[in-house]
């Protein structure tokens, strides 16, 4: 893959330029915006400067070996870089891909019980414990926001705040439906049963301007409902917030009723800013047709077969029989890697037909 010199010289301009603005800027706004952009442009200007002194290198041992004396001796050299370029052009060329510009945001987890009665409860409820521990060991944080329990156990319903670098970008094929083909614990003749859970990944609205007029809501409390003993509230706490305009309705029931409106006005403004994203997915269905889905939530995107101990994504016809693991949040990355890997090769193609 030949990477236009022109666009490699737009990477190093344009990084220049935003270290010369941040050393003059003194507008707090605007010097976080040009921090972050210098973050996100860093590691690009670093690959491209580094296939410059690659490139430049190679150049200098092939004049080297027009020597009848040195050719033997730079022979190697040229073959080790040779096979180290390409390497280098196409990782460059994945950073100068264009990305999901919520790639690195935090996330809202949404894990629902679907067809399956009791046992889909509890289906969605290890879903929901394969993700905390997933994000526990990213380092990530994991805030319940709202919670509907299962009669047997497991949730009815489960959203929460996942904050951490990059949990969008990591999770986002997570979204549709999850199939589950077990023995249930409350079947008495051992019969599998096939139940199944929703996921919705949202990535929450952050640096993103989303109108919302006091006048388009809807905001009343409640006593929320638990399992029982200590965990119910004894007072209206819990807050629910009906948007009018797109009858999106959120709610949050910890403790703090001041912290249930913030944590739901939080969870409204991504939801209402993932209705945009979906738009404009809309608007570019051709190009989707190349990712590796589409996150519809109606999508059946993966089967977890317990009595064989595997574990199925059929957006990618990837097999594993580590389900164990996967289900412990120790293996996820063993699904999650091939769809980015996917996800990176789409779009790579996508560049090779289109051009940069």
């Amino acid at each position: 893959m030949r990477l236009p010199q022109a666009r490699l010289d737009q990477v190093l301009d344009r990084f220049r330029e935003v270290e010369a603005r941040m050393g003059a800027a003194t507008d707090g706004a605007e010097i976080v915006k040009l921090s972050k952009e210098h973050a996100e442009l860093r590691p690009v200007a670093e690959a491209v400067e580094a296939l410059a002194k690659l490139s430049a290198e190679r150049a200098d041992l092939e004049e080297m070996a027009g020597d009848s004396e040195m050719a033997a001796m730079v022979a190697d050299e040229i073959q080790a870089l040779d096979e180290k370029l390409p390497v280098m052009e196409r990782e460059l060329a994945l950073m100068l891909a264009p990305r999901d510009k919520d790639e690195n945001a935090s996330a809202i987890l949404e894990v629902r019980a679907g067809t399956g009665g009791d046992e889909a409860a509890l289906f969605a409820g290890d879903l929901f414990r394969m993700y905390q521990r997933y994000a526990q060991l990213q380092g990530w944080k994991v805030e319940v926001d709202s919670v509907s329990e299962g009669e047997m156990g497991g949730y009815k319903e489960i959203i929460a705040s996942v904050t951490g670098d990059g949990v969008f970008g990591r999770w986002k094929f997570e979204s549709g439906v999850h199939r589950v083909q077990r023995v249930p614990a409350t079947e008495a003749q051992g019969r599998i049963h096939t139940s199944a859970a929703t996921v919705a990944v949202l990535p929450e609205a952050e640096d993103v301007e989303i109108e919302i007029n006091d006048s388009d809501l809807r905001i009343d409390t409640y006593r929320s409902s638990g399992a029982g003993g200590q965990h119910v509230n004894k007072t209206d706490s819990a807050v629910r917030i009906t948007h009018l305009p797109t009858g999106v309705v959120v709610t949050s029931s910890e403790k703090s009723q001041h912290q249930n409106r913030a944590r739901a006005m939080k969870n409204l403004k991504a939801r209402l800013y993932d209705m945009q994203r979906e738009a404009l997915d809309t608007a570019r269905s051709d190009a989707r047709k190349s990712q590796v889905g589409s996150g519809d939530r109606s999508e059946r995107i993966r089967t977890y077969n317990f009595p064989q101990g595997r574990v199925t994504d059929h957006r990618i016809n990837l097999t594993l029989y580590n389900l164990a693991k996967v289900m412990e949040g120790d293996a996820l990355d063993d699904v999650i890697k091939p769809l980015i890997a996917e996800d990176q090769a789409a779009r790579l193609a996508s560049l090779e037909e289109g051009g940069f």
